[in-house]
């Protein structure tokens, strides 16, 4: 009981420790002058983007691609620069994380 109890424990800092990770990596490539996790800034919400892409088996790779590369039209009129700071790792690591906003 006791072992489990810790196993959980354990479990849910590195959760914890990697959702603050992947905070930071948005705050550090410049994600969060545009976006917050819960309200609207000059982009979306990164909840109201997870809402939206829930489900599609595809989201990872559109938005891993928008990152990069930029984009417009999806959520209004102002476009989405591309972002030639973030690596192709860095952009699944901070959609991943995205995706899991709620």
């Amino acid at each position: 009981m006791k072992r489990s109890l810790m196993l959980c424990m354990v479990l849910s800092a590195l959760a914890s420790t990697s959702a603050m990770a992947n905070a930071d990596l948005a705050k550090a490539k410049n994600c969060l002058a545009c976006h917050a996790i819960q309200t609207k800034l000059v982009g979306p919400a990164y909840k109201d983007v997870a809402a939206k892409y829930a489900g599609q088996k595809d989201a990872e790779a559109k938005l891993v691609a928008k990152v990069m590369k930029g984009g417009s039209g999806v959520w209004g009129a102002v476009p989405m620069p591309a972002n030639p700071q973030v690596t192709e790792a860095e952009a699944h690591t901070l959609v991943k994380w995205v995706l899991s906003q709620k």
